[in-house]
């Protein structure tokens, strides 16, 4: 078919140029296919500082883009030591409970259930910014093997299977950072590196930026960054790894169609989402690829294996909606549209009939469990679905209802009715394990020591649920609360074991 190199680029060069504001940080593009850069494009600053102008040698944090890095050598050059198969409690025996009889694959393909650590440690008052260790990690992730859900039987991104994965490799002797110099930088003369964390120095690394208010601000994160998201690169070195993927030769012989792979639910069902991948579609085309967010970065990466053309984006700044852009871009090159973005779906809050599920429908997001998506128009008359395999939605009203799919589980919420259930949780609650307490007081909520306290605003979701909003660095954290027989639990959509007593 004929690609229309043109029409994407001018897409390309519309977004960069929305970056090139005074004062204001930036990002770039790439459009290639296996054996050329068709179009680069970049706007905006690499560093406010210094004023310096972004490009596409700026070295940015990939962030979950590694991802996809990590799981090539694991399923090529690191398959001696571990295989896809094995359990986690054959090379982490220190694991616990459920946690332990995660597969690697699973571990790598978001059907696990293995809580995401970050979010855990958001719920224990812990803000983006406090420091921790691959080591402390490891023993606080040991200490409770409990899953989010029955592995298998959903999809729900995390980032701790791949951290758990590079832990039984480090226990082997065997380092990420060595694998990824040995097996795709030396042979390509590209420098891609895994740093442990944001504190280390990295050559050339620019500063990530998000905006308060005005102003835009530092970003920084203090959670140990593991192979979930540690590589740091330019888009420059990126696209140059991404052309031998396409292009099936040197260090990226038979990588794509490892990470692309099907993998299933236990149910049987297909899952849409790979190792270090997740799969798309553009009308009839199949696309593969996966993005980034840490606090000041986005990164996306956006593959077509049959026709070997593809994109990569990365940005320096905090409000970029990458996955959006990159199928804008990615349409335009193929001559396609995307589907209609919007539903029909009635906006307000909706809970579960039982349990503690909750979803949001505002504008073109629908939020479930605190992490949102955009909605678009299906071919079935009156379904909203996602595009993202990381996070497919199919959504529908049954009457008053909304019932359909939410991390390929079946799902059925029914419109918020507030009752006093605010009241019955008044008071101070203690996750002892942890040293953790909690302080509930009208509809505020307090969490966290002095005057680094996290605070949360409080409403009544019914039914002894509770939804607290609460701002945690760059980023809106909404979590509820359920009342249980013997405590509370307090759940995001990465995390649901976090339980405190009276």
């Amino acid at each position: 078919m004929k690609l229309n190199w043109q029409q994407a680029s001018d897409v390309a060069a519309r977004l960069a140029s929305g970056w090139d504001r005074p004062g204001e940080p930036g990002g770039a593009i790439t459009l290639f296919d296996a054996e050329m850069i068709h179009a680069s494009h970049s706007g905006g600053l690499a560093d406010l500082a210094q004023q310096t102008p972004f490009s596409s040698d700026s070295v940015v944090r990939f962030a979950s883009v590694t991802k996809h890095l990590f799981a090539a050598m694991v399923s090529g050059p690191a398959s001696q030591w571990l295989k896809l198969p094995d359990r986690l409690g054959q090379h982490l025996p220190q694991l616990n409970g459920d946690a332990g009889n995660v597969t690697v694959g699973q571990a790598l393909d978001m059907t696990a259930g293995l809580p995401d650590v970050r979010e855990t440690l958001s719920l224990l008052g812990l803000s983006v910014y406090n420091a921790t260790s691959a080591a402390s990690l490891l023993d606080f992730v040991a200490g409770n093997g409990e899953l989010s859900y029955p592995c298998g039987s959903e999809v729900c991104y995390s980032n701790t299977g791949y951290r758990l994965v590079e832990e039984a490799l480090k226990a082997k002797g065997i380092l990420f950072n060595d694998l990824l110099q040995q097996h795709i930088c030396q042979p390509l003369d590209i420098r891609l590196i895994a740093a442990e964390s944001w504190f280390d120095i990295v050559p050339g690394l620019v500063p990530g930026y998000w905006r308060q208010g005005n102003q835009w601000q530092l970003a920084s994160a203090g959670l140990h960054l593991s192979a979930s998201g540690s590589v740091t690169g330019s888009v420059s070195h990126l696209s140059r790894w991404l052309q031998t993927l396409l292009a099936d030769r040197g260090p990226g012989a038979g990588v794509l169609a490892r990470l692309a792979a099907p993998r299933y639910l236990r149910d049987g069902r297909e899952t849409g989402y790979g190792l270090g991948v997740a799969h798309s579609r553009i009308g009839a085309h199949r696309l593969v690829g996966h993005g980034g967010s840490h606090a000041g970065y986005k990164t996306y990466f956006l593959l077509h294996p049959e026709l070997k053309v593809g994109l990569a984006l990365v940005a320096n700044r905090e409000d970029v909606t990458t996955f959006e852009n990159a199928l804008n871009i990615m349409a335009a090159l193929l001559g396609e549209s995307l589907p209609e973005k919007g539903h029909d779906l009635q906006p307000g809050l909706y809970a579960a009939e039982n349990g503690s599920d909750w979803l949001e429908i505002n504008g073109v997001t629908a939020s479930w469990l605190g992490a949102g998506e955009t909605l678009y128009r299906s071919e079935v008359p009156g379904e909203a679905v996602s595009l993202s395999s990381t996070f497919p939605m199919r959504l529908k009203h049954d009457a008053e209802a909304i019932v359909g799919e939410i991390g390929l589980a079946a799902r059925r919420f029914v419109p918020v009715i507030a009752d006093n259930s605010i009241d019955r949780l008044q008071g101070r609650w203690q996750l002892a394990a942890s040293r953790s307490v909690i302080d509930i007081a009208g509809d505020r909520l307090l969490m966290g020591i002095g005057p680094a306290s996290i605070t949360a605003t409080l409403v009544s979701l019914g039914q002894d649920r509770v939804l607290a909003t609460s701002q945690d660095g760059p980023w809106e954290k909404r979590f509820v609360i359920q009342r249980e027989e013997d405590g509370i639990r307090l759940l995001l959509n990465r995390s649901r074991i976090v339980k405190y007593r009276r």
